[in-house]
């Protein structure tokens, strides 16, 4: 019986690992895919929000002393305050029912929408992107 507890146990564990190789491997192929895209904000004047880059980049929605990725700064995403890090404004990533969030955009290519909003398609949800993404750039 310990045995075959034993062989289910690495079985699962082997499974597991698999499962998180292939999840680690469809994250980098995100982040490759979203680095460098700016994010542009449907507010009517066409906001620029940062760009999806290296923390060392000034203007990185993950450099936590610029304009685009500090808590506090106005044209910020992450500040909870501001028009585009409010949960309560249509144009904002983290309003779970916009319509019209922030546009990924790279050459001039739409790719999708930062959004939190799960219903739309082409999108992904700006606390995802930054786990996935942060540390990879």
């Amino acid at each position: 019986m310990t045995d075959m507890k034993n062989s289910y146990i690495t079985r699962l564990f082997v499974a597991m690992l698999l499962t998180a190789t292939t999840l680690v491997s469809h994250a980098e192929e995100v982040c490759d895919v979203l680095q460098d895209a700016v994010i542009i904000g449907q507010d009517g004047g066409n906001t620029y929000l940062g760009r999806i880059s290296s923390s060392f980049d000034r203007d990185s929605i993950f450099n936590e002393f610029g304009a685009y990725g500090n808590e506090f700064s106005g044209k910020s995403i992450w500040n909870e305050f501001s028009t585009f890090g409010n949960e309560f404004n249509n144009n904002s990533p983290f309003n779970e029912f916009s319509s019209s969030p922030p546009m990924l955009i790279k050459n001039r290519k739409l790719l999708g929408y930062l959004t939190s909003n799960e219903s739309m398609k082409s999108a992904i949800s700006p606390n995802l992107l930054k786990a996935l993404c942060k540390e990879t750039y």
